[in-house]
């Protein structure tokens, strides 16, 4: 028996196909084969056109955001433009004196107590008074000043009238104090009818001689209490 020794086949090296391609004569490809296959090189530009056609929408649909954006710019700046809408003006004196207080920018005052702030108001009303004083002096001495160019004296100045009443003491119970009773009549200016009333008076009686029932004049003075305007003049008639 004979031993057969096989040798190993050495697998042949596949070349590639490009190499293939490369060395193949060009004279043995067809005329026809180059333009059917330029076509489907053709095919990726038509296929190109919708994309181009899509980027070029985009743009349209991106550009309205645009417009917007743009016309917002301008309707804000009507905005800006339009006046601003005034604050309302403070209304009665409490509303007036904290717009005041808010407006202040200079220094604050310290705290004070109630008795300074009475005699800081005392001490501005004190240098009020001044004031008018002085301008009132200053314009007559104006007055005085035009009538003496004029040629004519100033007139001189009438005496008030004082109002006096007379009526019946209905009370002598107060202190140097009287109530009188006025009785007064007076015609209806529309009606032309007698219209009769009573008013009550609180006298100064400084002696306190009237009494009950008498018959006396009353003249007006400076205010001595809450209710008393009156003084009291002479007694005209004694109560019988």
């Amino acid at each position: 028996m004979t031993d057969e020794t096989t040798e190993p086949e050495t697998p042949e090296e596949e070349t590639p196909a490009e190499e293939v391609a490369a060395d193949a004569p060009a004279a043995e490809a067809p005329a026809d084969e180059p333009a059917a296959e330029e076509a489907p090189a053709e095919e990726p530009a038509a296929e190109e056109a919708p994309a181009e056609e899509a980027a070029a929408d985009e743009p349209a649909g991106d550009e309205a955001p645009a417009d917007e954006a743009a016309d917002e710019p301008a309707a804000d700046a009507g905005g800006d433009d339009a006046p601003a809408e005034e604050p309302a003006a403070p209304v009665g004196p409490k509303a007036i004196r904290k717009a005041k207080r808010s407006a202040h920018t200079g220094e604050v005052k310290p705290t004070r107590t109630a008795e300074e702030r009475q005699a800081e108001r005392v001490e501005v009303r004190r240098a009020k008074a001044l004031a008018r004083s002085r301008r009132r002096g200053q314009e007559r001495v104006k007055r005085a000043a035009a009538g003496k160019r004029e040629g004519t004296p100033p007139a001189e100045r009438e005496p008030a009238s004082v109002q006096v009443r007379q009526g019946i003491v209905t009370s002598t119970k107060a202190a140097k104090t009287i109530t009188v009773r006025v009785d007064i009549a007076k015609r209806h200016p529309k009606y032309q009818k007698i219209v009769r009333s009573t008013k009550s008076l609180h006298a100064h009686d400084e002696t306190s001689e009237a009494r009950e029932g008498d018959f006396v004049r009353v003249i007006a003075s400076r205010p001595m209490s809450a209710t008393k305007r009156w003084r009291l003049v002479e007694i005209l008639e004694r109560a019988k």
